[in-house]
């Protein structure tokens, strides 16, 4: 990195720490902490729900998984502006009459208060880890590829966060969002537009396409019902519609984004805002990471993009073999770049040359193979070490091709979506403790600027504990992949709980409570066995709390 780089990267985030810090201090109540004293137009609250999910994991990982896999990710949120319809015609309308702090406070009045605080603590365990994966995430690769210490990287991202977001509560998290958005989507489109133009001057954005296409790159749908299939148009219309109706509507660090809305209307807006740009922003990100591939299609790529694992094994006896790899993988991408070329020429001809896309094909084949030779020595070096390199593929190229100051821009871009993503989950985990587990049991009455204090504190405590995670945690195949994983366990079993609530009247506290322990566990087992994709798990999570809840009821009634 260059001066310049340092000087972009250091004044961003300063920028948003000492924006959201001075414009959002001193809060009197905890109305204004938690709920911004709802005075956040449809806009706002739109932004900072997209900024919530769009994490630093969503900008490493998800060009690296198109990289490997194709556009096929995206059928992943296909759920999604279905859910954001549901939560607007059901959840929000709710929350807003009953003037509640948090989703959970809903289910103390609809049941009791064992079933609040089973949902609450649910909610805690695994924000609480994904927080400490959206530190973690961007910290470990940052160290990887630029050499930083990682804890001191951790202690940075999550010190920073901490500051505003205690400071000023949730409107420090809405004011600081929109700039983190701006941020990270001027340098998306700037990364997206660079990339097209370092592509070679035959080669047209219809035929790079045409390339991507030819190396199954741009397979979007996938119709098949095999439910061991982990992204396909079933799985995103049914696991990823319940996943995002969970997400959204019964998860506190994105209700309390729309809770903070001006009005009902206002709150709506914001989520339907969400409901049609997230899909063509995710699309955005996956195209570019298949811009990304055809880009090494024409310039030479690394046989592993770790470059902690390549030092590990540069400095193991298995050197000489990996270096021979090397080689073998320089003379393919050499024969890639002339059929590849070759290719274009044809296309420019309107000929789609089936021999030479066979061709192409296959060295596809013989690369794919080599990186997989290259994992294998890497393992037997050490069994321990994370040889999928996925979240590296897309900060190499910013690293290695961008122009100076971009540089320091794209890891702003990553910087403060990690800080946008982690400031909603402190300031959710900080008002749940405060509201569902603090206030509720707390047998004497407190003033308001008790509950203010209390919210900072545990504010500070969780921030604490996400960066404790954030330095133990480990590298996990694709971070955004865990990242999902871990809510599709919990969210299925909190969905469930509030579907009876709102649309089963019948069934009372006992039952639910009782339904919920059991699908949770249930879900553990399933998830153990590994017999499904995980984005099945808030399908049947939901569903069996429903079931579960209703035959309960069933059982309790008739022995009354």
């Amino acid at each position: 990195m260059q001066l310049i780089d340092w000087i972009v990267l250091s004044v961003t985030l300063l920028f948003i720490v000492i924006y959201g810090t001075l414009k959002t201090k001193g809060s009197k109540n905890v109305e204004e902490y938690i709920l911004a004293n709802n005075e956040t137009p449809w806009w706002m609250v739109g932004i900072s729900v997209m900024a919530t999910q769009a994490s630093a994991i969503t900008f490493l990982s998800t060009p690296g998984q198109a990289y490997h896999d194709g556009m096929g990710f995206v059928q992943f949120y296909f759920g999604l502006p279905i859910a954001m319809v549901v939560i607007c015609i059901t959840f929000i309308p709710i929350y807003h009459r009953l003037k509640v702090f948090t989703a959970y406070e809903f289910l103390e009045q609809r049941f009791d208060v064992k079933t609040r605080s089973i949902a609450s603590i649910l909610f805690l365990v695994q924000r609480g880890l994904g927080t400490g994966l959206t530190i973690y995430a961007p910290a470990i690769i940052l160290s990887a590829l630029l050499g930083w210490n990682l804890t001191l990287m951790n202690v940075v991202i999550g010190v920073l966060v901490i500051i505003y977001t205690f400071s000023g509560g949730a409107k420090a998290v809405n004011v600081t969002q929109k700039q983190q958005m701006f941020v990270i989507m001027t340098g998306m489109f700037i990364a997206f537009f660079l990339i097209l133009n370092y592509l070679p001057d035959e080669l047209s954005f219809s035929n790079a396409l045409g390339i991507a296409g030819a190396n199954d790159k741009m397979d979007i749908l996938d119709f098949s019902f095999n439910p061991e299939t982990r992204y396909t148009f079933w799985s995103g219309i049914t696991g990823g519609f319940f996943l995002a109706l969970s997400y959204f509507g019964t998860d506190q660090s994105q209700v309390g984004r729309y809770l903070t809305g001006k009005s009902i209307r206002e709150s709506q807006l914001g989520l339907i805002m969400n409901g049609l740009l997230k899909v063509p922003m995710q699309f955005l990100i996956l195209l570019t990471g298949v811009m990304v591939f055809v880009f090494f299609q024409f310039h030479s790529a690394p046989l592993h993009f770790n470059p902690t694992n390549n030092e590990l094994v540069k400095n193991s006896d298995r050197k000489a073999d990996f270096e021979k790899l090397e080689k073998q993988l320089d003379a393919v991408q050499e024969e890639k770049k002339e059929i590849s070329m070759l290719y274009v020429g044809q296309l420019n001809q309107d000929f789609d040359n089936p021999i030479l896309q066979q061709k192409m094909i296959s060295l596809s084949g013989k690369e794919k193979d080599l990186r997989e030779q290259a994992k294998e020595i890497i393992s037997e070096v050490d069994s321990k070490t994370e040889t999928n390199d996925k979240d590296y593929v897309f900060l190499y190229f910013i690293l290695n091709y961008l122009p100076k100051g971009l540089i320091g821009l794209l890891l702003a871009v990553i910087f403060s979506a990690a800080m946008s993503s982690s400031s909603s989950g402190l300031s959710a985990l900080a008002s749940t403790t405060t509201i569902d587990i603090y206030k509720r049991n707390l047998k004497t009455d407190k003033s308001e600027k008790h509950f203010v204090n209390a919210t900072k504190l545990f504010t500070l405590l969780w921030g604490v504990v996400a960066i404790l995670f954030a330095c133990v945690g480990t590298l996990f195949e694709n971070l955004i992949q865990l990242v999902n994983i871990i809510g599709s366990i919990f969210y299925g079993t909190v969905l469930g709980i509030f579907l009876v609530a709102f649309y089963v009247k019948f069934v009372k506290a006992e039952a639910v409570f009782w339904s919920a322990v059991i699908t949770q566990l249930t879900i553990f087992y399933i998830y153990y066995l590994d017999v499904v994709s995980f984005l099945w798990l808030n399908f049947i999570g939901a569903i069996l709390t429903i079931i579960l809840g209703m035959l309960f009821q069933t059982v309790i009634k008739s022995k009354e």
